[in-house]
């Protein structure tokens, strides 16, 4: 099989890929758009206790849109997100084949035709580290976001307003994400859902344990009664203490991610300098043959060692 024949195998199966995923991606959003609509119609209407916990209990069991599922996950996307990613696939899917190409230009004089193989692998790579990264800083900002959500919380339930209107609160005042995230919890409320199973909800969808702390708190308070404000203030503290050790963490490990940083722009200037005082030693490195597998091999250690230094970083601060 020749070059010619893999690269429209490449561009075949890149083509779609992309199209298949911005299609059942735009189903999704048809179907939130209409989803959010019968929320609104619905929700003047409360139903009784009992229809509204079977209706919630059979929602959560049934995998419904298995297929969207399945395609936001392997494209790195939360399936049972919320509030959408700043970045819409329609535009990261094709800027992610860049970097697949200039990885198949780096490594042709290695791998040969075999390497556009590797443009649909990169792109897709590409495409979930963008929205793995996405999900990671929104987790972040719901963490640091916490613990004032919690003392409005309790500067409600103090002067005697009901936990669920001190939600609502939480969802009018507080900043994106977190003010999602108690919108929606606020809803699965208002239409009958328990407090308990919404808020396990909750905390299952974000994957933080202070949110199964607060849950479990509610849950328990709910159930047998006791100090509440005086648990979600000592909740907050925590989170808050955590929040100021890790900020410290990364102070302290300040001198470590800037020697990161300057051992990774030092080979990209010193070769940028080189190109601008001797064009045709450098050059060689862009021609086929030796000199091309030789700049492959070193992007490619270049990038190992970025990968190592950054998880080295990121394993001592976790």
């Amino acid at each position: 099989m020749n070059m010619t024949s893999l690269l429209m195998i490449a561009s075949v199966v890149l083509v779609g890929f992309s199209t298949a995923g911005v299609l059942v991606l735009y189903a999704d959003q048809r179907a939130r758009q209409l989803r959010e609509r019968r929320v609104k119609i619905v929700t003047p209407y409360q139903p009784s206790q009992e229809a509204a916990v079977g209706i919630a209990r059979l929602s959560v069991a049934l995998p419904t849109a298995s297929l969207l599922r399945s395609v936001k996950s392997f494209i790195g996307m939360d399936p049972i997100r919320r509030d959408p990613y700043p970045l819409k696939p329609i535009l990261v899917m094709p800027v992610s084949v860049i970097p697949g190409w200039a990885v198949q230009w780096l490594l042709h004089g290695l791998l040969g035709p075999l390497s556009w193989l590797l443009v649909p692998v990169v792109a897709l790579l590409v495409t979930r580290s963008v929205y793995k990264g996405n999900d990671n800083k929104r987790a972040a900002t719901l963490y640091r976001q916490f613990p004032d959500a919690l003392a409005t919380i309790v500067r409600g339930v103090r002067v005697g307003i009901p936990v669920s209107e001190a939600l609502r609160a939480v969802a009018q005042d507080a900043e994106a994400p977190t003010s999602v995230e108690f919108g929606r919890l606020y809803d699965q409320v208002s239409i009958g859902t328990p407090i308990e199973d919404a808020l396990r909800e909750m905390a299952a969808r974000n994957r933080l344990p202070e949110y199964r702390f607060f849950a479990t708190a509610l849950a328990l308070q709910s159930q047998t009664g006791g100090g509440l404000t005086e648990t979600l203030e000592n909740l907050a503290d925590v989170v808050r203490k955590r929040v100021a050790l890790k900020s410290r963490g990364y102070a302290l490990a300040s001198e470590a991610r800037t020697s990161a940083a300057v051992l990774t722009v030092l080979p990209v200037f010193a070769a940028g300098a080189l190109a601008v005082l001797n064009p045709d030693y450098i050059g060689e490195l862009m021609r086929e043959g030796p000199g091309q597998t030789l700049f492959g091999c070193a992007v490619l250690w270049l990038g190992l060692g970025m990968v190592t230094m950054r998880y080295m970083i990121r394993k001592s601060l976790s």
